[in-house]
């Protein structure tokens, strides 16, 4: 396998309110490896009236962005040749980690779609992180004004259905070639909370919906990677993979799909705003990690191919 990126750069989607595509995907021509690093939570381009709309613009981004995730997926994916997904859209924006279900209505103008899922039924939305954030801890509200519903529209048809059908095509170019394909559907987090002087929180956090959207040996070989590398590990607790992982995901069809959760003070500096002296580190054991999943992937591919032609 090769980690040559001569690629092909394709925009895609618009980010109402501005000129710039909604994300771009990095496709290595000769697709060298059967992985996909997707990055939906980066995107930092603001449109104006998205800000001038916000209660505390700076503050709520940060909070609100996986920061600088974008670019620790780049870097991996140049490393090793991976496929590359990369949204520009700003979580607070619309979020790709979502369902276009997953609607508060009661911060939209105009009346909810019939047969739309009420907040009070939705867990994400009445946690104030629908598909549009509407609330975060020690702000509340996000915005100074409700949302028209055909604002909402709009990003939903230019950002989310987009992004998703180029995530889906991408998958299935990439399982075509190779028998099967991985998906590393890429976040980071805020350190998490310690439970004792003596506990020591995970760094890194794999997510597979409790076993559903990956082969068990392509955990097995994530685990093992962070634990021969002596980095702190937790296995679907506390994210499992959310909305991503739950739409792409089809082992059986072999799509398989993992969320990753880094630990923004692994590779941001001490304020978790700018990339650190720590990032050149985790860009090379996350290299390793894709290298190892690659390899692996390829052979359920082929083995896959060995029993079809059985058949």
């Amino acid at each position: 396998m090769s980690n040559e990126y001569d690629c092909e750069i394709t925009a895609g989607g618009t980010i109402p309110g501005s000129q710039s595509p909604a994300f771009s995907l990095h496709l290595p021509r000769s697709l060298p490896l059967p992985v996909l690093i997707a990055a939906p939570h980066g995107g930092r381009a603001y449109p104006e009236e998205t800000l001038a709309d916000m209660r505390e613009p700076r503050w709520s981004a940060l909070r609100l962005e996986d920061r600088h995730a974008d670019g620790l997926a780049q870097e991996v994916a140049q490393a090793t040749g991976a496929a590359l997904l990369v949204a520009h859209a700003p979580r607070a924006v619309l979020d790709l980690n979502r369902a276009v279900e997953d609607v508060d209505w009661a911060m939209v103008t105009g009346r909810a779609p019939r047969g739309a899922t009420h907040s009070q039924a939705n867990r994400r939305a009445r946690s104030g992180l629908g598909l549009v954030p509407r609330r975060l801890p020690g702000l509340g509200e996000i915005w100074k004004s409700p949302l028209p519903k055909d604002t909402l529209e709009r990003r939903i048809a230019e950002i989310h259905r987009p992004y998703h059908d180029t995530l889906a095509r991408t998958m299935e170019t990439l399982r075509d070639k190779w028998g099967a394909a991985l998906l590393i559907d890429l976040h980071s987090m805020p350190p998490l909370k310690h439970h004792g002087e003596q506990d020591k929180p995970a760094e890194f956090v794999i997510g597979d919906r409790f076993g559903s959207s990956c082969s068990d040996s392509i955990v097995a070989v994530a685990l093992s990677h962070f634990g021969e590398a002596r980095r702190r590990v937790a296995y679907n607790r506390p994210y499992s993979g959310g909305y991503v992982l739950e739409r792409h995901a089809s082992p059986r069809r072999g799509l398989h799909a993992i969320q990753l959760e880094v630990c923004r003070s692994a590779y941001l500096d001490a304020r978790l705003e700018e990339p650190g002296a720590r990032i050149s580190g985790v860009v090379r054991l996350l290299a390793g990690l894709v290298r190892r999943l690659a390899s692996e992937i390829a052979g359920l591919g082929a083995a896959g191919s060995v029993r079809q032609a059985a058949e």
